[in-house]
């Protein structure tokens, strides 16, 4: 697997504006607060189901109502389709 280059990664983040880009284009970025831990753990609970489904998981942390989240693809060194994919879900799962 190949990560995308620059070009590729600049338009996919326009359709994640909720995203932010590491400095040097390797991983992707997003931190969600929830009205408590209860929400912040069943969300990532939703998570968590469709990442082992994709065999594509994030790297993450949870404090009480907060969960950090960052995509990147570690076998391709950066950026896959796979990453916009799972934050296209984290994304419609935090609504």
């Amino acid at each position: 697997m190949t990560p995308l280059s620059a070009g590729a990664v600049a338009e996919k983040m326009k359709a994640a504006p909720a995203w932010s880009l590491e400095p040097g284009g390797q991983a992707i970025r997003r931190s969600l607060k929830f009205a408590d831990f209860n929400a912040a753990f069943g969300f990532m609970a939703r998570v968590a189901l469709a990442a082992e489904k994709a065999d594509h998981h994030p790297e993450w942390s949870n404090v009480w109502n907060r969960v950090d989240i960052r995509l990147t693809t570690h076998d391709a060194g950066g950026l896959t389709a796979r990453d916009f994919a799972l934050a296209a879900f984290i994304d419609a799962a935090s609504q």
